[in-house]
């Protein structure tokens, strides 16, 4: 399990009304100490009730508000 700082869990909130919550861990492909081979994980999806636990807990939270437009639906006419 990863620190406090190695840990950032993300909530994405969609016009929709839709939130999706995500973890990404640091990771290196080196040593902690050479700062160029540190990098964010892939976002791996989590439930809502570990966002909230951990965001009690005091890990670092982040939350993106999406303001995309909702996709345009175009009905297809058969001839």
């Amino acid at each position: 399990m990863h620190s406090k700082q190695t840990v950032k869990y993300i909530c994405e909130s969609f016009p929709s009304g839709n939130h999706y919550y995500y973890k990404k861990e640091l990771i290196t492909h080196d040593c902690w100490e050479n700062i160029d081979s540190l990098q964010w994980s892939r976002a791996r999806p989590i439930s809502k009730s570990t966002f909230i636990k951990r965001e009690k807990e005091g890990y670092k939270t982040e939350y993106i508000v999406k303001k995309k437009a909702p996709a345009q639906v175009i009905p297809i006419v058969k001839k």
